[in-house]
């Protein structure tokens, strides 16, 4: 895991078990299910597979982060003039600073809008990215910085 200062809340190397198992229903999606090298976490992810293809057995890095910005960001009441460069981070245009984006190859942005407890040590975390849906489930112990209603980005790289 990440330093506390950090605006990614999640990483690990994942191997592609299968990809597509049930069929592809669309054109450019495919669905991946993946198990992770370090924290023993089961990935199931559609990506476009057009921007970022993949195969069965290959591996890749993932990240989940809170924002862009190098180093964490703040919100709310404790958010400063800084945080407003720092979302514009992503801007291709070159306005922005450059963040977490630039190490990866494919970033989704979305929201986490629902944890399952399957038992007390072993919990899922869904995402949804435009309708690109995620399920991610492992120990608790490596999600208690993702949190139920948060915006998420999601960041890969092979």
């Amino acid at each position: 895991m990440a330093a506390a200062a950090s605006s990614i809340v999640f990483d690990d190397i994942f191997t592609i078990n299968e990809i597509d198992k049930e069929g592809r229903k669309f054109d450019r999606v495919s669905r991946l299910y993946a198990h992770s090298k370090n924290y023993d976490m089961d990935l199931t992810l559609d990506y476009n597979i057009e921007l970022f293809p993949l195969m069965k057995e290959e591996s890749f890095a993932l990240a989940l982060a809170s924002s862009l910005a190098r180093g964490g960001a703040t919100s709310g009441a404790n958010a400063t003039d800084g945080d407003a460069e720092d979302r514009d981070v992503w801007r291709p245009d070159g306005k922005g600073r450059r963040g977490l984006e630039d190490d990866y190859d494919y970033v989704m942005y979305g929201k986490v809008y629902k944890f399952d407890g399957g038992t007390t040590e072993i919990v899922t975390a869904y995402a949804s990215f435009g309708g690109l849906l995620m399920s991610l489930t492992g120990s608790f112990r490596h999600m208690t910085s993702i949190v139920l209603g948060d915006p998420v980005y999601l960041l890969m790289r092979k």
